[in-house]
């Protein structure tokens, strides 16, 4: 079953599944038994009764720090269809993280964990608050009554606030409006071809816009179903792909695949996608993952403020390395920083974003705002990257982790790249730290292949006819693993604070 032609909005077109099949299930849970789409719709109903009884109106924020459940996918249609704008948060942000997050969202409404209720009602004690666990219950799910009425909306409203990950300075909250939602779940469906027919492994965390406004948006405006996963669990990702078509995942979940032997040609001989995002994907597991597969995982860019931006094509060749092309109608730049001017291929510059998918604005932020949106509607993204001859983008890292060494630029992903080859090394990550003589030195942090470290004699011996001079590693630390968010980025700023003192010593 296909999804609606063309939706104004994501609950629109989740209602119009469940108008087509009521009794489909909309979620396979983990132990069995299923949730249909009326009966998600059901729960939605009475949670939009509660908000609207606790006085939540058209555009107030509704807050949901809680643990992954399908009832929190309830929660999340039902803000849309009463007018609100959604804001999820990490469910792993320290009570200052979460205070900082309520002043600046002001909401009407919060959703949190029961043991955290008290806490969280000094913190905002003008908000309603509302509980809810893993499971499913709490005051949340305490209302028989439901709402059937949703307010229209139009693409320009405000569906949600996302705030950014924050590995510099205080968290920007980026206001996604409904447009943006449905015409990038729109664009994906015709991408990736995804239709009511799939069954969509779902093992990613929902406050992030990968699992959220990606996976689960597609699924329900799609009228597929999902099989749940409150976790990542190599074996129940296995376990499930017999009875699946999609799985979608960071590049975490494709490296503890590679670590298990099930993972075979018999096993996934169900499957027709692969896809990773959130963090670069490292050539050798892509190839790995074919070998073994007999599958090419499919590479997407996204980001917060943007939804997804560019994929390698459904049908067609898919590059390690590279994140394909722009989704259509989607415009995707690399420019000189400065002056906005477009670059040749080849040629590593900013990467700037226009189209229907790009954010409103950053929440009470015009500043930032005005710093991040060129005239001409360009989104600049901090990230660095370059085409090559036949249009496939490729990302070099972010503007803020280049380095500037001797008054030459490094990209870490270049050098990055080449250490990967290295068979002692499994991943590494090159960054700038301070240098009295060249202003940052290049250094290189590996973490060791089955604890075999590699010797920094070699790797020196091996870049040397690779990369000019002054873009090779001027001395490497081995560590056991990278620090990762929960969506599995490296956390260079983290690094570069722990080897501040390399080169001074």
């Amino acid at each position: 079953m296909l999804a609606p032609a063309s939706f104004d909005s994501i609950y629109a077109a989740f209602l119009d599944r469940v108008e087509h099949h009521p009794d489909k299930p909309a979620v396979e849970l983990p132990h069995g038994g299923y949730i249909t789409y009326h009966d998600v719709l059901t729960d939605a109903q009475r949670i939009a009764h509660l908000l609207t009884q606790a006085g939540v109106k058209p555009g107030d924020r509704v807050v949901c720090q809680v643990k992954k459940s399908v009832r929190a996918v309830a929660a999340y249609l039902a803000v849309l269809q009463i007018g609100g704008i959604y804001v999820p948060l990490n469910t792993a942000y320290t009570g200052v993280e979460l205070q900082y997050f309520l002043d600046d969202a002001e909401p009407a409404a919060v959703v949190v964990d029961p043991a955290d209720t008290a806490g969280v009602r000094d913190m905002i004690p003008s908000a309603a608050i509302f509980t809810l666990d893993g499971v499913g219950n709490g005051t949340l799910s305490a209302c028989e009554t439901k709402l059937t009425a949703h307010v229209a909306v139009t693409a320009a409203d405000p569906a949600a606030i996302l705030y950014t990950s924050g590995t510099t300075g205080r968290s920007k909250g980026a206001v996604l409006t409904h447009g943006n939602l449905a015409s990038n779940c729109q664009a994906l469906l015709e991408a990736w071809e995804f239709t009511g027919d799939d069954r969509l492994i779902h093992a990613l965390p929902i406050f992030h816009i990968h699992g959220l406004f990606v996976a689960i948006n597609m699924s329900l405006t799609a009228g597929a179903t999902m099989l749940w996963m409150n976790e990542l669990d190599v074996d129940g990702i296995i376990d499930r792909f017999a009875n699946a078509t999609v799985l979608m995942g960071v590049p975490t979940f494709y490296t503890r695949l590679l670590a298990s032997n099930r993972l075979t040609p018999k096993a996934v001989a169900n499957m027709r996608l692969f896809v990773s995002g959130s963090a670069p994907l490292l050539s050798a597991d892509f190839e790995a993952f074919y070998e073994r597969t007999g599958h090419h995982i499919l590479e997407r860019y996204g980001m917060t403020e943007t939804g997804i931006n560019t994929t390698n094509p459904c049908r067609g060749e898919r590059r390690p390395g590279s994140v394909g092309q722009p989704l259509r109608g989607i415009e995707v730049a690399v420019v000189d920083a400065t002056t906005g001017e477009p670059l040749s291929d080849g040629q590593v510059g900013s990467i700037e974003v226009r189209g229907p998918n790009v954010f409103d604005r950053y929440w009470r932020n015009p500043e930032k705002t005005r710093e991040e949106k060129r005239d001409n509607g360009f989104f600049i993204t901090g990230d660095q990257g370059f085409y090559d001859t036949e249009g496939y983008l490729h990302i070099s890292g972010r503007s803020k982790d280049m380095i500037i060494s001797g008054g030459y630029n490094v990209y870490p992903k270049e050098v990055e790249q080449l250490l990967d080859e290295h068979p002692l090394i499994a991943e590494s990550a090159v960054i700038g730290v301070p240098d009295a003589d060249l202003g940052e030195g290049v250094l290189a942090v590996v973490v060791a292949r089955n604890g075999q470290a590699p010797d920094a004699t070699e790797l020196t011996g091996m870049l040397s006819d690779q990369l000019a001079r002054y873009k090779q590693p001027r001395a490497y630390r081995v560590v056991e693993q990278l620090p990762r968010n929960v969506m599995g980025k490296v956390q260079k700023a983290q690094l570069r604070e722990q080897f501040a003192e390399v080169f001074a010593l």
